[in-house]
């Protein structure tokens, strides 16, 4: 079985030593390690990958007691994830994952997709995936939302991935799936956040345009980033065409982002991530 075991501790010699040595004292096979230290708050991020016979409470007992009473200490199995996607109207995003999750690139399983339409129920059924639909017509935000919750009641997953899901969320919401939460953002953030960022970007004449997956939290917008890309435009584009072009960006940055998370390699520290 392969394993990741990752460390945010407050930095001191010989930390690598020490867990390595407990690894090879364990007889567990170390494949990849990565480090980094931030140096503005002294504290030490590590990600060790490792196989073997592994009995997690032991080896989490024994790291414990080297390291810092304030340090964090992950170790998880690298087994297949199960994931849950809400949508809008727009399929490029949730296309691709499809795509990827039918050909096997994905490693997680869809549980559901829930949207507040029913525009993209024929792609999902041709994928054998639980498409629900729970309208917001007629509905406030808290009513909409408090629906929707009781539908993720019946699935248990690792990840909600907003793609394309065009709504708002409240705190209540974000609070019930904290550090859970991955949305696409069609904009190089901290630019352009909100509604329609490839018009407020034309009416700069930007020279590139992006795409930001980040987690949620309670800031419209604001969550620590995890993975970014952007492409290169000129003034002749109008911000439709900007946006037909920025859709190929949203759906590459939300797949790679989706799988750092899937394959344990984010460290979520005040409000930016470490990522190896």
């Amino acid at each position: 079985m392969r394993y990741a075991l990752k460390i945010q501790t407050p930095d001191e010699k010989g930390l690598i030593a020490k867990v390595t040595n407990i690894l090879f004292e364990l007889d567990l096979n170390i494949l990849k390690n990565d480090e980094f230290v931030e140096r503005e708050d002294n504290i030490f991020f590590m990600r060790s990958e490792f196989i073997g016979e592994c009995d997690i409470e032991v080896l989490h007992k024994k790291i414990s007691a080297i390291l810092s009473k304030e340090a964090i200490i992950e170790i998880k199995k690298m087994q297949r994830r199960k994931i849950v996607i809400l949508c809008t109207k727009e399929n490029h995003c949730l296309g691709d994952l499809l795509i990827r999750y039918d050909s096997g690139e994905l490693n997680a399983d869809i549980l559901a997709v829930i949207s507040n339409y029913e525009d993209l129920s024929p792609l999902v059924q041709k994928f054998n995936i639980p498409f629900i639909c729970v309208s917001s017509e007629g509905l406030t935000r808290e009513e909409h939302e408090e629906k929707v919750l009781e539908e993720l009641k019946n699935y248990t997953f690792d990840y909600m991935v907003l793609a394309k899901y065009m709504r708002i969320l409240t705190p209540k919401f974000v609070s019930a799936y904290e550090g859970k939460i991955i949305n696409i953002h069609h904009s190089f953030l901290p630019a352009f956040i909100g509604a329609n960022p490839y018009k407020q970007a034309h009416k700069r004449g930007v020279k590139i345009i992006g795409a930001t997956a980040h987690f949620v939290n309670n800031e419209l917008d604001e969550g620590p980033i995890i993975y970014q890309d952007i492409i290169k435009i000129n003034h002749a584009l109008t911000w439709k065409e900007m946006q037909k072009n920025g859709r190929d960006v949203e759906k590459i940055v939300l797949a790679k982002a989706l799988n750092l998370a899937l394959e344990e390699r984010i460290f979520v520290y005040k409000n930016k991530t470490i990522v190896f």
